[in-house]
């Protein structure tokens, strides 16, 4: 059987700034292709996490694997790596297509067509002589991952791009990540507060909340936690799906491990479902209608309303 191949991995990461923890045992896995939204509030550990993948900082303890390497096979693979942490790196006074100049002649990549190319890929091939102190916010955000995407980076890490956008930019920014994981097969990790916004791009979810990882999800599992549903408790669950089968005519329901039902069906006509329960002898413990909305279900990953 074939090993998983992973981009990233880390294992107890732990990192602190004057005596208090930012990061603690942060372990994670990254597959390749996949656009892993890094949810948080401000002061979770987001940015902190991805300083300490890119090497920007150290961790104190734990470890760390980028492509399979590790220790001193780390800086070679950051290479890999493009990256747009707090602010996009661009200098205000030098059109967008010169910023591309700059930082590719920085890194010593000399292909002569690479700036039409990143321009037209993030929208701003007609910018021209304009210089990005005259841009607009989702312009500038734009222009930070075009930089972040030279040398062609496998692995693209981007730290609240749309914080701040109007709705116009959060579309535009969504939509070029979405490209660049679809034609690139990039895999990309992002942060955000906001997990009604990553919820349009996102196929994983990584909840770090002061500094521990709290929960690391697949969107259909997501979806599956906040779908609403009427859940029935009883002592015979196997009574109880013979006759939702039979009587109520719907497969659409899901057995859980504490033996409770989840229906799926019905959940505008739940009193004639308690009816026919009762008709046909199932004794319920539980009849409620349940499913959080994104928030809630973040809020409740986290430990409660007060928290956030």
């Amino acid at each position: 059987m074939k090993e998983k191949e992973y981009i990233l991995r880390t294992s107890n990461l732990s990192k602190s700034y004057h005596g208090s923890k930012v990061l603690e045992d942060v372990s994670i896995a990254l597959e390749p292709g996949k656009i892993y939204g890094l949810i948080g509030q401000n002061g979770a550990g987001k940015t902190t996490l991805m300083r300490v993948i890119t090497g920007l900082i150290f961790p104190e303890e734990g470890s760390l694997e980028l492509f399979g390497q590790s220790g001193s096979g780390l800086p070679e693979e950051r290479k890999r790596i493009g990256s747009m942490i707090e602010y996009p790196s661009i200098i205000p006074y030098i059109t967008a297509r010169e910023n591309l100049t700059y930082y590719k002649t920085l890194r010593g990549i000399p292909s002569k067509i690479l700036e039409d190319e990143l321009l037209a890929l993030v929208g701003l091939k007609d910018t021209g002589k304009k210089l990005p102190k005259n841009f607009s916010l989702g312009m500038k955000q734009r222009l930070g991952i075009a930089i972040s995407l030279i040398g062609n980076p496998e692995f693209l890490i981007l730290d609240e791009p749309v914080n701040g956008l109007d709705p116009l930019g959060v579309i535009e920014i969504r939509e070029l990540i979405l490209r660049l994981c679809e034609e690139r097969h990039m895999t990309v990790l992002i942060s955000s507060h906001n997990l009604p916004e990553l919820y349009q791009m996102a196929t994983d979810y990584i909840i770090i909340h002061r500094g521990k990882i709290k929960k690391a999800i697949t969107l259909k599992e997501l979806e599956e936690s906040c779908k609403h549903h009427i859940l029935i408790g009883c002592r015979e669950t196997e009574k109880l799906a013979g006759v939702i089968e039979m009587q109520l005519h719907t497969a659409n329901y899901k057995v859980m491990p504490d033996k409770t039902l989840k229906l799926y069906d019905y959940l505008d006509d739940r009193e004639f479902v308690a009816k026919t329960l009762i008709d046909n002898g199932i004794v319920t413990t539980n009849f409620t209608v349940q499913g959080d909305t994104l928030e809630n279900y973040f809020i409740s990953v986290i430990g409660g309303e007060q928290d956030v």
